[in-house]
């Protein structure tokens, strides 16, 4: 039983030892965007030619946030090497759930503070048009970045494969569906949690309501 127990701790180790070296680094192209947006929306600056450039480089790299869900099929690999439930249900899931749900945050609060943007320059019509329209993108970036294993990168080190191959894919009936169901996955889960994330940041009022005079509730802080 202890030989059991030693040898599958052991296992399970490994199975994180090699789960790190990709976590860590998806977490940190996950983590490239949040920092471009409060970089690019949430300091006072002017729209020079740096500014419109990390705008772009945020485009890019924003994929990055939300394809951690798709990184879910690796849990599967990992729950038929360890084949234990208890390990699974313990260390597992979890280390996964935290995973997937830091790079998906990031992926709100990189579009909350495009939000806040929009809002500060007198545009907050646009927020929702924006979100979809990003959402969208993002769901075309997943599918390059899963299936044809495209990168962030590849914009500038291999454009024109992108470019053919990317947009010759996009035309085929499956790669919409999977789009499709992406974009919606993404709409779903990007309203849920954009709206537990604002909780935190404005609080709902208790006793004397305050009527509030801003042009989105969605954005925080605005005005």
């Amino acid at each position: 039983m202890k030989e059991e127990l030693i040898e599958l701790i052991a296992r399970v180790l490994q199975v994180l030892r090699i789960n790190m070296s990709w976590m860590t680094w998806n977490l940190f192209l996950a983590f490239i965007p949040l920092a471009l947006s409060v970089w690019l929306f949430r300091t006072r600056r002017g729209r020079s030619w740096v500014w419109w450039l990390g705008f772009i480089v945020f485009y890019a790299f924003l994929p990055n946030a939300p394809y951690l869900l798709t990184d879910v099929i690796h849990l599967i690999e990992d729950i038929r090497t360890i084949q234990s439930i208890w390990m699974i249900t313990l260390v597992l899931i979890p280390v996964y759930l935290l995973v997937i749900f830091a790079g998906f945050e990031a992926y709100v609060i990189s579009l909350i503070n495009l939000g806040y943007y929009l809002h500060r320059i007198g545009k907050s019509q646009w927020i929702f048009r924006v979100e979809l329209i990003t959402h969208a993108l993002c769901a075309v970036g997943i599918y390059w970045g899963r299936f044809l294993r495209f990168n962030s990168w590849d914009f500038i080190t291999q454009p024109d494969a992108l470019l053919t191959k990317g947009l010759e894919e996009l035309l085929g009936k499956q790669p919409l569906v999977i789009i499709a169901i992406t974009f919606v996955i993404l709409l779903g889960l990007h309203w849920i949690m954009k709206r537990v994330s604002l909780s935190f940041v404005n609080p709902p009022s208790r006793g004397i309501a305050v009527t509030s005079h801003s042009a989105n509730t969605d954005t925080p802080n605005a005005g």
